[in-house]
């Protein structure tokens, strides 16, 4: 299992596609876990809508991307620390063989996203996008 900086990632991005986002890219905080059923992604995205992650599926990658909106800060203002993160973000996640990444869950609620993936059954070799619902 492997995390995958956003920066090694981008790279094989489509040109245009880079270009156009002009912005840097940061790593949310990321725990992967194996259990008796599969494995579990959870990772920390607080302040962030539902609406605004895409999860998506490429062989046996998992892509996390999305935008953390900064909303809060007032014109001007001078930090004395900055620790929290906001704009576009990526996290690329090698999934171990013997899990389906076709079959991944996944929910957010109170700012961290979970992503269960079970033990394959059979390989997987598209791209499967994973809709992410909110849990209340």
């Amino acid at each position: 299992m492997c995390k995958v900086s956003s920066s090694l990632y981008s790279q094989s991005l489509p040109e245009a596609r880079r270009e156009a986002s002009g912005q840097t890219h940061w790593v949310p905080n990321t725990d992967v876990y194996a259990m008796d059923d599969g494995l579990v992604v959870k990772v920390e995205l607080a302040g962030m809508r539902r609406e605004d992650l895409e999860l998506a599926v490429e062989g046996n990658r998992l892509m996390i991307t999305g935008q953390r909106p900064d909303g809060c800060r007032a014109p001007g203002c001078k930090f004395l620390v900055m620790e929290i993160n906001y704009g576009a973000f990526e996290c690329v996640i090698e999934i171990p063989a013997g899990y389906d990444l076709s079959r991944a869950r996944a929910a957010y609620q109170n700012g961290f996203l979970r992503v269960d993936v079970p033990v394959a059954t059979r390989p997987a070799s598209k791209t499967v996008f994973v809709q992410v619902t909110e849990v209340k």
